[in-house]
């Protein structure tokens, strides 16, 4: 048997070898007293960074969005990228799609999920310690979500501009609410449960969730407000002419004003997941993974990541700028607003390397990496040969990162953390398309791709 008990003399002697070495003490004099991830800063490589592409969309949005203490990334992202050619048709300065609208919905709809899906797993006999309940009871009302997830909300519920359904508290920091509706719906999970052990039928089991609906409902009400079924929304264009349009449902908006210059039916999202157990070419999908009961299922077609990066700079020379997930916090110098492999020198100021340890496989099997966060594309810069060097990255963090809210990101970086992207179907190969129409294969609900974009800006 191997012994690793640390004992009194291997102790000693890891404190005698780093005394030995002069450059530990310097790193741990600055270290002691300064963010260990700004010491690592390359100050060669903050000096070598610029702002510039040599292929940009036709105009960037205003202003720069926030979606302060809420993991709500993936609704900001998506509608980032709606707005631009929204903006562009109806001739605006500054525009924002309602967050808090989609928000609201997505937390009525994923609580009735939940809801359903503990009914469901009853019904397979998964016991309510067993790994599958745990994982679903842990956190039920997560912000987070993926790119399916916000087309069945889009399709649903349709739009609204941000001045006729504002953000709250509880938008803005929903950590609250969230623990409210977390402990209420546990509690009803056990009930459910209960009820199906019993012997109740589908008909009583059914009643009995629009019954604890009715509760959830009430308390998304109350912390975020409940939108209008109809609004009329009222704007100065460019040229300072007066324009208004409704009243009209949300859905009706999306349907007459939106939907003509940005269909979200005719994007499609393609993943990157080099595990061997997961060969490029085929669909998959995550057990229990959704937002909406009866709604569009989440399919991954995943396809190498050299394809997802040509994919996303071809759709930004055509001036559409590209949803995509991303593990956000890896090389990641925040304030900057660079995602770079150079960025961070940790081997100088520790002696070892950082993350770049295990391949991107690897980091995805041993729980090191997974999509953490959601971005919209703007800009890339190709080389003499075609290939994409670097991205421009509109975040949702407010404007004081990067340049006014703008990060840069590096071709090395983003095969190593990204994820997803989000493209038109019509710039898709036609083999690439055919994937989606295979029966994808089940991965656990537990599975790090089926992790939710949910990265909150003060994390970083």
């Amino acid at each position: 048997m191997v012994s690793s008990a640390l004992s009194p003399e291997t102790v000693q002697k890891f404190r005698n070898n780093f005394y030995a070495d002069p450059k530990n003490i310097l790193a741990q004099n600055v270290c002691t007293r300064v963010d260990p991830l700004d010491v690592c800063l390359s100050r060669k490589h903050l000096e070598e960074t610029q702002h510039v592409f040599t292929h940009k969309i036709e105009t960037e949005a205003k202003p720069i969005t926030n979606q302060k203490n809420s993991g709500r990334c993936w609704i900001f992202a998506t509608l980032n990228v709606i707005r631009i050619p929204f903006m562009k048709e109806h001739n605006l300065d500054e525009f924002e799609f309602s967050q808090a609208y989609l928000f609201f919905w997505d937390k009525i709809e994923r609580c009735n999920y939940f809801l359903t899906n503990m009914v469901k797993t009853a019904k397979a006999s998964e016991p309510v310690d067993g790994r599958l309940v745990s994982f679903l009871l842990h956190d039920p009302t997560c912000d987070g979500g993926q790119w399916d997830m916000i087309v069945n909300l889009i399709n649903k519920y349709g739009l609204m501009p941000k001045k006729c359904f504002p953000e709250s508290f509880s938008c803005e920091s929903s950590v609250r609410m969230n623990t409210i509706l977390k402990s209420k719906l546990r509690e009803y999970a056990k009930e459910l449960r209960t009820l199906h052990q019993d012997g109740a039928s589908d008909v009583e089991i059914s009643s009995r969730i629009q019954q604890q609906m009715v509760d959830v409902y009430r308390i998304v009400g109350i912390c975020l407000g409940i939108p209008s079924e109809t609004f009329t929304w009222d704007y100065y264009d460019k040229s300072k002419q007066f324009k208004s349009i409704g009243p009209v449902t949300p859905l009706e908006f999306y349907t007459k004003h939106v939907k003509p210059y940005f269909n979200v039916d005719d994007k499609v999202c393609l993943v990157t997941d080099p595990r061997p157990t997961n060969p490029f070419g085929k669909a998959y999908t995550v057990d229990y993974l959704g937002n909406v009961v009866d709604g569009r299922r989440i399919v991954y077609n995943n396809q190498p990541v050299e394809l997802l990066m040509k994919l996303a700079a071809q759709s930004i020379k055509e001036m559409e700028p590209v949803w995509f997930g991303c593990e956000v916090c890896k090389r990641f110098a925040g304030k900057h607003g660079i995602e770079d492999l150079k960025v961070h020198d940790y081997k100088l100021v520790f002696g070892v390397d950082v993350t770049l340890g295990l391949s991107k496989a690897e980091r995805l099997l041993y729980g090191e990496s997974m999509m953490t966060h959601a971005m919209t594309f703007t800009a890339v810069t190709l080389d003499s040969e075609g290939t994409p060097t670097k991205f421009r990255v509109e975040n949702s963090w407010g404007d004081d990162r990067g340049e006014k809210g703008y990060l840069i990101m590096s071709r090395d970086w983003f095969k190593e953390f990204v994820f997803e992207v989000v493209v038109d179907k019509k710039i898709v190969p036609k083999e690439v398309l055919d994937v989606f129409e295979m029966e994808p294969i089940i991965l656990p609900a537990w599975d790090p791709m089926g992790t939710l974009a949910c990265c909150e800006h003060n994390k970083n």
